[in-house]
């Protein structure tokens, strides 16, 4: 009688670790179930106006503020004065509807070296045209996958600044932005 119970109470144990490991699986998949998740997106759009209007009293040029579609927003944008990097520059970030990426980087009172270090190992591969501009393009010498947001660069040098665009986007959309920015330039 002894080894019956014996045997009846291994086997109560195993039934009983497996009915609580039973309902523990089922109450985790009901709080992962109930739990509400917020999908929206986290990157607060930045007001790149108000912030170059504030930077345009540190600077004695004019810092180029371009529009963007309605459907696109600026991530970033931050002015720095040249103590801190030997060159003044203003830098804006924008995102497209489909995840695309454009930037904007202008210095003011640049020189080589800080061109250069913008560029990093990029090489030139052409010019292109816009009003009247040449604007040189600078592509990365390696590919990478994915694509890097200075794979791909536009530069425009006048008077004593230069400007950069750059991101992963289509080539059309770093021209539009090249354009609006030529324009403010021409008219200043």
């Amino acid at each position: 009688m002894s080894d019956d119970a014996a045997q009846r109470r291994a086997k109560q144990t195993l039934n009983n670790l497996l009915l609580s490991l039973a309902a523990t699986v089922g109450v985790m998949v009901l709080l992962v179930l109930a739990v509400p998740r917020d999908d929206s997106n986290r990157v607060a759009p930045v007001d790149y106006v108000a912030i170059a209007e504030q930077a345009a009293t540190e600077t004695s040029g004019k810092l180029l503020i371009p529009t963007i579609p309605v459907d696109w927003y600026s991530n970033a944008a931050r002015y720095r004065s040249s103590a801190q990097d030997g060159v003044a520059n203003w830098y804006v970030g924008f995102v497209g509807p489909k995840s695309e990426f454009l930037a904007m980087t202008q210095g003011l009172d640049v020189n080589q070296t800080w061109i250069q270090l913008m560029l990093e190992s990029n090489k030139p591969t052409g010019e292109v045209l816009i009003e009247g501009q040449k604007w040189k393009v600078f592509e990365s010498v390696r590919e990478n996958n994915p694509p890097k947001s200075k794979d791909y660069m536009m530069v425009l040098e006048y008077e004593n600044n230069a400007v950069f665009v750059y991101g992963v986007a289509s080539t059309e959309a770093l021209e539009d932005l090249a354009l609006q920015l030529t324009l403010q330039i021409e008219r200043q």
